[in-house]
């Protein structure tokens, strides 16, 4: 077995559908029909990917995800009848790894399955001890970020990202080197980055528009400023 996914959908002739596509490609399923199943489900068989949809009873595919980023390092792919940008730009903002909408092709979605395993399994490591700059704390060992006594919560991309960052503190990072490192592709975009650096800058940076923590080398990369600096 390749691993296990969890489909959260109240689509019961759709999720059947994609059982029946990705048993055949070598992965265990599970089905839940509706939001807080999907949850129980999620903390009961610990899912490797979750293929989630939208339109939910009980609560919304959003509140979901959101949910789930709080809890889980689970890659999760919006799979919908959505299409709209905004719906896409949401979702991604949510936290989601992958956003396909319906009606799709079963083998565009094997593949983007495998992309999204390959690119979480590429994490990060943690470093060990804390990054102290200010009053800003990041525990790598517990993976938490601290300002003072609050904690600043971050997705598990943003998260990879900054650890990237603090590996060499003060060093320029290369946009490519960021993107290959972070998401294990060399095809994500770079706007994708400069998105993920200002999720970063306006949770860690007391005013996001200037930066002291997180800076720009224009034409480079990014760097995390050195904290004996």
């Amino acid at each position: 077995m390749l691993g296990k996914i969890l489909i959260i959908e109240d689509d019961a002739t759709c999720a059947e559908l994609l059982r029946f596509q990705l048993e055949r490609a070598g992965y265990g399923v599970s089905i839940a029909t509706d939001g807080t199943s999907g949850l129980r489900q999620t903390y009961a068989w610990q899912p490797d990917l979750i293929l989630l949809d939208v339109m939910l009873p009980t609560m919304s595919g959003w509140a979901v995800c959101e949910r789930l980023r709080q809890i889980a390092d689970i890659p999760v792919i919006f799979l919908t009848v959505l299409e709209q940008d905004r719906y896409v730009v949401q979702g991604l903002k949510l936290g989601a790894d992958d956003y396909i909408v319906k009606p799709y092709d079963h083998r565009e979605l094997v593949a983007r399955i495998e992309a999204v395993l390959r690119r979480h399994a590429m994490h990060v490591e943690p470093l060990p001890g804390v990054f102290v700059y200010g009053n800003l704390q990041i525990d790598f060992n517990d993976r938490r970020v601290f300002r003072g006594n609050e904690t600043v919560y971050l997705t598990p991309l943003e998260f990879k990202l900054l650890a990237c960052l603090a590996e060499h503190p003060g060093a320029s990072l290369p946009h490519d080197y960021l993107i290959r490192r972070v998401w294990g592709t060399e095809k994500q975009s770079r706007g994708s980055l400069k998105l993920y650096i200002w999720y970063l800058r306006k949770k860690l940076e007391r005013d996001p528009s200037q930066p002291r923590i997180i800076l720009t080398d224009h034409g480079v990369g990014y760097r995390l400023r050195n904290p004996d600096r």
